[in-house]
């Protein structure tokens, strides 16, 4: 389990390593660096591979190579170009970062630039060492970010971007020059396959929410030191990012730190949960002999009428699939044909209406239910919902659920601890609008308001669990406890946006909950199993296709 941090946690680890006198600031802008330099070399590792010195002018072999600006003259081969970098520096320690990158490249042979965008004297005090450091026997070009900014870009080149960091908190507003240089950057065709390395983060990404502050440049591959941050998961970040690494820079793991340097509280945490899996998930060689299959959890799954079953056998399958020992569809009279049809394992039930369902719920074997997929909408579906909630029992609340949730307020008034809220943005957006409008409004500072900060104050007003879905999928608690499941960077699986993958995650969470886990935790390890399921079957995913990946995403985990 790992966590991930704001710009202010890791402050607050680095001064405290700092202050118990493990490392000194310089060293770690030094261990930073090197970091960047280690990482270049591990997403491109031609470019690790000594050099030949280019020859001076006049001697044998030739002239200087093109300069910085220019191309490496095509009848050079691969390993005889100079490899070439701009880096650029801004005032803070991520500018100081830069610096060192800069120096180590130069050793290992590079043409290295280096673009200084505030007054040197300003700089703090580690930074300002190691501009001392590269300055002494190299050049510094000093711009303005808002006026000018400009700086040449070589095919092939890499650019190091080392102007702002995570402890962004104005906007970043560089001048049209600037920008354009990023916009020709990002374009392959026109840059010979330049490469842009963001120091921890791109600049003008909000680090705590992955938000843009004013605006924001990209990286081809971005470093950050440490762990993980919250904004390289959310919302823009994983786009602007591209390709994330993380560097060791000799900081201790949380545990490890006084409990007074970290609200542990308020820390963010991935969601992978292997260790609260073991045991809970079907192993059948760690089962009683006298087990049977309510044992293992019976799940009620609510279906919609004619021609609306559809969503509620998928949650069914996802439901069995991850190991809920029975699963009964409760359907509509009419719609039993059309259901038993295509039900197999999975029981079927007639459910007419409200006093049907608490007649059923009776049933003191049913420790699970799920509401939602394909019900449908209007007065008899807000009184199932109601008797399912004064059920007061697990309950996964889906799709057509939530809408009523919205419109009513004595039906949001019934929701209890044992509930968990499934919501996509524009479901979050109508049961929570003030919340979402926070959200969505242009970020003006940092650290601006971010969907963690969303789907907390959400579980809070709920009093339930609350699993906000994309490829940023956020799940927090009442209690304030948070996880994020990002199906970004080496997770990415764009293949899930399908129909019906949600009534899968319904029925991932609904069996989970049948097999005894709590709320939160059901819904982290469902996020989580439904995103491996994804990654296991690859492109060309449809629904259908999540629960029968299970067997595999178990075997794979050692389940």
């Amino acid at each position: 389990m790992t966590e991930l941090l704001t710009a202010a946690q890791m402050r607050a680890i680095e001064q405290a390593a700092i202050d118990s006198g493990d490392v000194t600031g310089l060293e770690l802008m030094e261990r930073a660096g090197q970091g960047v330099v280690d990482a270049i070399f591990a997403e491109w590792p031609e470019l690790a591979a000594p050099k030949p010195t280019a020859p001076a002018a006049g001697e044998a072999g030739g002239s200087t190579p093109s300069p910085l600006h220019g191309s490496p003259p095509e009848y050079l081969r691969e390993d005889e170009k100079v490899r070439q970098a701009i880096v650029l520096c801004g005032p803070g320690n991520n500018g100081g970062d830069g610096f060192v990158v800069a120096r180590l490249l130069k050793e290992a042979g590079w043409e290295v630039e280096v673009f200084l965008y505030c007054d040197p004297e300003k700089l703090p005090p580690d930074a300002k060492v190691n501009y001392q450091r590269w300055s002494e026997h190299h050049s510094v070009s000093q711009s303005d970010l808002s006026t000018g900014g400009g700086f040449p870009v070589s095919s092939g080149c890499i650019v190091v971007d080392a102007l702002f960091g995570t402890g962004l908190t104005r906007p970043f507003i560089p001048s049209q020059d600037f920008l354009y240089n990023f916009e020709v950057l990002s374009d392959e065709g026109l840059t010979g396959g330049a490469k842009v390395v963001a120091v921890d983060i791109p600049s003008g990404l909000c680090a705590d929410s992955g938000r843009p502050l004013g605006v924001s440049l990209f990286a081809h591959l971005t470093v950050s030191f440490h762990r993980r941050k919250m904004g390289q998961l959310l919302n823009e970040g994983p786009w602007r990012c591209e390709r994330l690494r993380v560097s060791d820079i000799g900081l201790p793991p949380i545990g490890q730190l006084p409990f007074n340097v970290v609200d542990r509280d308020k820390l963010v945490w991935e969601a992978f949960f292997l260790q609260r899996i073991w045991g809970l998930m079907p192993n059948k060689r760690n089962h009683s002999a006298k087990d049977h299959k309510y044992s293992h959890g019976h799940a009620l799954i609510l279906s919609g009428g004619i021609g609306k079953g559809g969503a509620a056998r998928l949650a069914a399958r996802g439901a069995i699939r991850v190991g809920a020992g029975a699963i009964t569809v409760g359907a509509p009279p009419a719609a039993l044909i059309e259901n038993a049809a295509q039900l197999n394992a999975i029981m079927l039930r007639a459910i007419k209406d409200a006093d049907a369902l608490t007649e059923v719920l009776q049933d003191t074997r049913i420790n699970a239910l799920c509401i939602g997929p394909g019900l449908g909408m209007g007065a008899r579906e807000n009184e199932i919902i109601a008797a399912a909630l004064e059920h007061k029992g697990p309950i996964v609340l889906d799709a057509d659920a939530l809408t009523p949730l919205a419109q009513e307020e004595s039906l949001f008034t019934k929701l209890h601890k044992n509930c968990v809220l499934t919501p996509h943005a524009g479901e979050f957006a109508r049961l929570f609008p003030d919340i979402a409008e926070k959200l969505d409004a242009p970020a003006t500072k940092g650290p601006a308001y971010s969907k963690v900060d969303a789907t907390r104050e959400a579980a809070k007003r709920a009093g339930c669990a609350v699993l906000f879905k994309g490829p940023d999928t956020v799940i927090a608690d009442p209690s304030g406890r948070c996880s994020i499941n990002a199906s970004v960077y080496e997770r990415a699986a764009p293949w899930l946006a399908t129909a019906g993958s949600g009534d899968v995650l319904a029925g991932f969470i609904t069996g989970l909950m049948a097999r005894g886990f709590q709320p939160m935790q059901a819904a982290e390890t469902g996020a989580y199993l439904h995103t491996e399921c994804a990654l296991s079957f690859g492109p060309g995913l449809i629904a259908e296709d999540l629960p029968e990946e299970l067997p595999n995403v178990f075997q794979k985990l050692g389940l």
